[in-house]
């Protein structure tokens, strides 16, 4: 209760701070006509003004996205409150207010769904770098209704451009930077004809790595040579139009650069520098994608819009990783290597029946089905004796959805959302050791089975009451959200996750829309929260139910423009509580890849088999999992108007993040992520068609750990600086 009481008296000071503060201090310097860039926000399937959205979110334009330094999706925690993303080797974990994923397992699906034009992405491939972009939106809390089965914790919908018609015009920009970093980036938007236009786009990059790998392969882990493009064709013929869009991604890392986690068995073969490697076996890294969308809108009698949007992916990952990172010798199971693959495709359909928006009611429905192919065949070698992990599961997702909006009074409205989701997963695979040695049989030696079944179904959404009162909103929402279950093996499974949330929040505009504010306080219950532990019938990650949770917090947002001078903060708080939990501690194994447990009263002999008894430890609980308390940013930006009608303008962005727990044994030496506060900043000459800029990213080289992984941890980018030159036409 008195973790209750000190929340809200944070969450009422901020805002009475945030509320105050620019119309005593920043007012009378505030010219007339100066105004705030208007974002719509498109997840709930209309395009709705981010102020008269009643729920927690950010939403950035392409060109806020750019001038905040923000270049992909992991970059998106510099400018989000309460948002988290880590690099876990070959995925990133995202979570929103302590909710999200923290395993890159297959059996286990994302809790933050992540969309890019309307079409749920594989979390295998979610690095790719942003380009041509027209605005990305991060919702916060359980989205029960509109986005399902996968998003207890939130959704981020990445938007492109759309082509235009009746508008000839394009743009590039080139770029130059230090390691050797060069890209080009180029768009194209031309009309056909009144009907139909086209609109291309597409970049590519290439830098080095930031480290240097002193092992005898001369590893380049962690260089960068990435291109995409993308095709969009907009045909529109009265109350009809059609948008289909085609995408190609390629990227190739060399591999992933990591380093033993402190106070693990590898932490002795540190090389004693973040950024200096000492691998012991050859690594690579190659990841590509393919995504095509078609949307289809028809205006019918009353205004009503009939939508279709069919997708398809295919997602493929090529690793290979020298899994303990480091020279590790034979004798503490090091030397070895892995030959990592997944392939993921997916086919999508969604229909929408969208009414209009006059009068005192309006309504959505809609019904989705999603189908997903995973293949992931894993082959490790250590001093020669190979184990083989294949497996793979075939899904199949449901969704029947409705929300409706009624105006009870003309400023009080009612809303209300049901969504009906169903999962179903079956899957196949096995751990196979020894092939290749005599004793063995020719393919190994099967040693567990991956295979199993699950389906499951459940009923959410959300019930809100919105009260508009001028230029502010105040509201109030219940929402609820699910993450299916699944299974390990043919006879271990693992139930579904379930999130319900209460959140408040207000909503305003002051002087004349040159200022912004959003704030927001929540209170969520998490039951059945599941996590990847080690099993130890299989030596594998296997995902269980461990402990219910309960996450509370605040948020706030500013946004406020007077004259040339623009500012833009935010501040995320969150407090988590889960239950003492009983596991295999895998950072205290003497290595990894040891095998299934032994036998009663048989020794270890890993690969072969191992004794984990000895490993198991019991918590009393902590923090949620990659749920930083504090997460807060500042960009300020002045516009100077030069001779000859150029405009000059510097910008700077500042955020932190607070220490955040990766593992449930809560070591401080292992299990932690610490504080970060990153600095970057940049200074842009314009004219009518050009631009140059002089940029600097994290400019104190601030040396801090992204992301980990079993036994291995990766480092975010040090200092980087550049210059990029653009005109348009």
């Amino acid at each position: 209760m008195m973790k209750k009481t000190r929340l809200f008296t944070v969450l009422a000071s901020a805002g009475a701070t945030l509320a105050s503060a620019p119309a005593t201090t920043l007012a009378q310097t505030a010219p007339a006509g100066a105004m705030l860039e208007e974002v719509l926000v498109t997840a709930q399937r209309r395009e709705q003004n981010l102020l008269d959205l009643p729920l927690s979110a950010t939403a950035l334009s392409g060109e806020a996205l750019k001038n905040r330094g923000v270049t992909r999706i992991m970059d998106l925690q510099t400018a989000t409150p309460s948002l988290s993303l880590t690099d876990t080797g070959p995925t990133l974990t995202a979570n929103i207010r302590g909710i999200g994923i923290a395993t890159n397992t297959p059996n286990i699906t994302p809790g933050v769904a992540v969309y890019v034009d309307g079409l749920f992405q594989p979390p295998i491939v979610q690095s790719s770098s942003f380009y041509d972009i027209a605005s990305v939106e991060v919702l916060r809390g359980p989205q029960g209704t509109f986005v399902g089965n996968n998003a207890t914790g939130g959704a981020i919908f990445i938007n492109s451009k759309d082509p235009v018609l009746e508008e000839f015009g394009g743009y590039a920009e080139l770029e130059a930077g230090n390691f050797s970093r060069w890209g080009l980036e180029a768009g194209l938007n031309v009309p056909v004809s009144d009907n139909l236009a086209l609109r291309l786009a597409g970049f590519t990059t290439d830098r080095d790595s930031y480290y240097d790998d002193i092992g005898p392969f001369d590893n380049e882990a962690g260089k960068l040579e990435e291109y995409s493009a993308r095709l969009g064709v907009l045909w529109s013929s009265g109350a009809f139009e059609a948008l289909l869009k085609a995408q190609v991604n390629h990227r190739d890392t060399g591999g992933y650069p990591a380093q033993p986690v402190p106070g693990t068995s590898y932490a002795p073969f540190r090389t004693g520098d973040a950024f200096t490697l000492e691998y012991d076996t050859p690594v690579s890294y190659e990841d590509e994608g393919e995504m095509v969308s078609l949307k289809l809108d028809w205006e019918i009698a009353g205004g009503i819009t009939l939508r279709s949007l069919s997708g398809y992916q295919d997602k493929t990952i090529d690793n290979e990783a020298d899994v303990d990172a480091s020279s590790a010798p034979i004798q503490a199971n090091g030397d070895i290597s892995e030959l990592y693959h997944a392939n993921e495709k997916q086919w999508s359909q969604e229909f929408n029946i969208i009414s209009p928006t006059e009068g005192r009611f309006d309504w959505i429905v809609g019904a989705y089905y999603q189908e997903n192919e995973i293949r992931v065949p894993i082959t490790d070698t250590q001093a020669g004796f190979i184990t083989d992990i294949f497996g793979g599961n075939d899904r199949k997702v449901t969704g029947l959805f409705a929300q409706a909006n009624y105006r009870l009074l003309e400023s009080l409205e009612v809303e209300a959302g049901i969504r009906r989701s169903t999962y179903d997963v079956e899957g196949f695979g096995g751990i196979f050791i020894g092939r290749g040695i005599p004793v063995f049989p020719p393919g190994g030696l099967q040693v567990a089975d991956l295979s199993g079944d699950y389906d499951d179904s459940q009923t959410t959404g959300k019930v809100a009451l919105n009260w508009y009162l001028g230029d502010s909103l105040i509201y109030g929402l219940v929402s609820t959200g699910y993450k299916p279950g699944g299974f390990n093996s043919a006879t271990s499974q693992f139930d579904k996750e379930e999130v319900i949330n209460y959140e408040a929040g207000w909503k305003f505009s002051l002087m004349d829309d040159r200022v912004r504010t959003q704030l927001s306080a929540f209170y969520t219950d998490y039951s059945d929260f599941q996590y990847a532990v080690l099993e130890p019938s299989t030596g594998v990650e296997g995902s269980e139910n461990l402990a219910d949770m309960t996450i509370q917090g605040m948020e706030a947002q500013v946004q406020a423009r007077f004259g040339g001078l623009t500012i833009s903060a935010t501040a995320g708080y969150i407090d988590s509580d889960i239950g003492g939990q009983r596991f295999v501690n895998v950072r205290a194994l003497p290595g990894t890849n040891l095998g299934p447990q032994c036998p009663p009263g048989q020794p270890s002999a890993p690969p072969q088999c191992f004794d984990y008894s000895l490993f198991v430890v019991e918590t009393d609980g902590g923090n949620a999992l990659f749920a930083p308390e504090w997460t807060y940013n500042l960009a300020l930006a002045y516009d100077l108007n030069l001779p000859g009608g150029m405009l000059l303008t510097p910008r700077l962005q500042y955020s932190h993040v607070d220490e955040q727990f990766t593992y449930l044994a809560y070591s401080p030496v292992s299990d932690v992520l610490d504080a970060r506060d990153l600095l970057n900043a940049s200074l842009t000459l314009a004219g009518e068609r050009w631009t140059a800029e002089i940029y600097g990213t994290n400019l104190t080289d601030e040396e801090y750990v992204s992301g980990q992984f079993l036994t291995t941890e990766f480092y975010g980018a040090p200092r980087e600086y550049g210059v990029r030159v653009g005109f348009r036409f």
